[in-house]
């Protein structure tokens, strides 16, 4: 055992060495990028860097999944509260001074890429010509027309998404809306090999574009904190952000538990909501809430042992899921970035480059800071608030009449039967939003659908009812028209229809 022990003590002697020369050259090459940095950008650069430099420190000590498997339990009956509960306390009177409190903030660093768009994903036309973006802005117009109230809108946007959403910005200058931009911040990616950064300079235009990625929206406390932003809501008298991706178009502002959080019924304010729903088998990768020490927190996918994999995606054992929709005390996150004391997983997310190269970005989530708060909640709320719009697919379900438009929002018709949304699964050929906007004349009518699989070279003509399981596939070579007015319930098209005009 003495032998064992030796051995033991002398590889982790050896592992640390070799931490510590992999940290010296880290900083060796981060100083040579800083020193790249022109003089007006040098403060902002050496904030990034010294982040990064933290985030890589930890990505080094820590080994494995973080989470010990034996430790998880379920949450305690009180720490996930159904909406209904919060919903049935009611309205104060005074809900106007409450919704002044509030600062709404959407994360608006992603591009559309995945669509096959150019630009910021939330520019991306979703509904009668309105993007994600304005969208958002008619909610909160709504909002603070309806109580005479003053909410503010929030964009975290990225390096790749900030020219063009302030270009946009200016359309809103007339609205009833004051907004504010921050960035998050810019870190170098690094060589999969070697673990040093492969950019040479701080550049990140042209061939640059590759080296540099923003790391997740876990950076939202330390760049909203770092922009200045932060202090100013605070000096405002604004208490709480309510945080969603901006492709959720469930994600609107529920004044029911905002008044929750304003006035709790136990006279102890929450400084971390967590708005989560039941998973359905879509959802079985989705982050879930646990008990783990004592402390609610958020377990993803990639952090559970794969021996214990197929336990995490039952739906028996973890019901709900994390819809991304949080409600955080601005003091709170004040307190605890000026401690350093927020605490957040690491995500390693390997990439590929166009050269071939295998890179990784370190990337935080920021649900996973729930347990560096004090009083945490996770409320369990109706799926109408998780409405993502990460696909085509699931813009037809948006764009179609299952879903009516009002002041921004979109609420399920009261003249389909079923709540649940139908499962569409569109092929390859519909990938780009150009490409599936061209192969419907119009958006079918899809009220009565339960499931759509479409693959191959098929079009749409205007008009068409679907109704059912409806599965339309296109062999190879071929094509398959489905002509304007027509009803398709419970059907399988194969093979090629063309319908030609004589």
């Amino acid at each position: 055992d003495f032998s064992k022990a030796m051995s033991q003590a002398g590889t982790s002697q050896f592992q640390e060495v070799i931490r510590q020369e992999l940290e010296y050259s880290m900083k060796v090459e981060l100083d040579k990028i800083l020193a790249t940095a022109p003089s007006n950008e040098l403060e902002h650069t050496k904030k990034d860097l010294e982040g990064f430099k933290k985030l890589f420190h930890r990505f080094l000590q820590e080994k494995g999944p973080s989470v010990d498997w034996g430790k998880i339990q379920r949450p305690p009956e009180d720490s996930i509260q159904p909406y209904e509960k919060i919903k049935d306390r009611g309205l104060p009177d005074n809900i106007a001074s409450v919704l002044n409190k509030l600062v709404v903030v959407k994360l608006n660093g992603g591009l559309g890429t995945s669509m096959g768009c150019k630009g910021p994903k939330s520019l991306i036309g979703v509904r009668n010509e309105n993007t994600f973006l304005d969208l958002t802005v008619q909610q909160i117009e709504h909002l603070n027309k309806s109580y005479n109230t003053d909410v503010p809108l929030v964009l975290m946007n990225s390096f790749n998404t900030d020219d063009d959403t302030k270009k946009i910005l200016q359309k809103y200058s007339h609205s009833r809306v004051k907004i504010y931009t921050f960035n998050q911040s810019r870190y170098p990616r690094i060589n999969k090999e070697t673990l040093l950064p492969i950019a040479k300079d701080v550049s990140y235009s042209g061939e640059n574009t590759e080296c540099w990625y923003p790391p997740g929206h876990g950076d939202i406390y330390a760049s909203f904190y770092n922009s200045g932003l932060l202090d100013n809501l605070i000096g405002e008298g604004k208490e709480y952000i309510f945080v969603s991706n901006i492709d959720n178009l469930g994600a609107t502002v529920d004044l029911y538990i905002l008044n929750h959080l304003m006035n709790p019924p136990n006279g102890k304010r929450c400084e971390f909501v967590m708005e989560v729903t039941n998973k359905t088998r879509a959802d079985v990768k989705g982050g879930t809430l646990t008990q783990y020490e004592n402390k609610l927190r958020l377990v993803e996918i990639a952090q559970v042992p794969k021996a214990h994999v197929d336990e995490f995606k039952s739906v028996s054992k973890f019901k709900i899921f994390n819809t991304n929709n949080l409600w955080i005390a601005l003091s709170a996150i004040k307190r605890l970035q000026e401690k350093n004391a927020i605490d957040m997983e690491i995500i390693v997310n390997p990439k590929t480059l166009d050269g071939g190269l295998n890179v990784i970005q370190l990337e935080t989530a920021v649900g996973a800071a729930i347990k560096s708060f004090e009083n945490s909640l996770g409320i369990n709320v109706p799926r109408s608030r998780f409405l993502p719009v990460k696909t085509t697919s699931d813009l037809l379900l948006v764009m179609s009449n299952l879903y009516s438009l009002n002041a921004g929002s979109l609420t399920m018709s009261e003249k389909r039967e079923f709540p649940t949304v139908p499962l569409v699964k569109l092929g390859s050929s519909f990938t780009k939003v150009q490409d599936y906007l061209r192969r419907f004349e119009s958006i079918p009518d899809m009220l009565e659908l339960d499931h759509l699989t479409v693959s191959g070279d098929v079009t749409f003509g205007k008009n068409v009812s679907l109704k059912g399981t409806v599965i339309i596939i296109a062999n190879h070579g071929d094509r398959i028209d489905i002509p304007a007015g027509a009803l398709l319930e419970n059907k399988i098209v194969s093979g090629n229809l063309r319908i030609l005009d004589h």
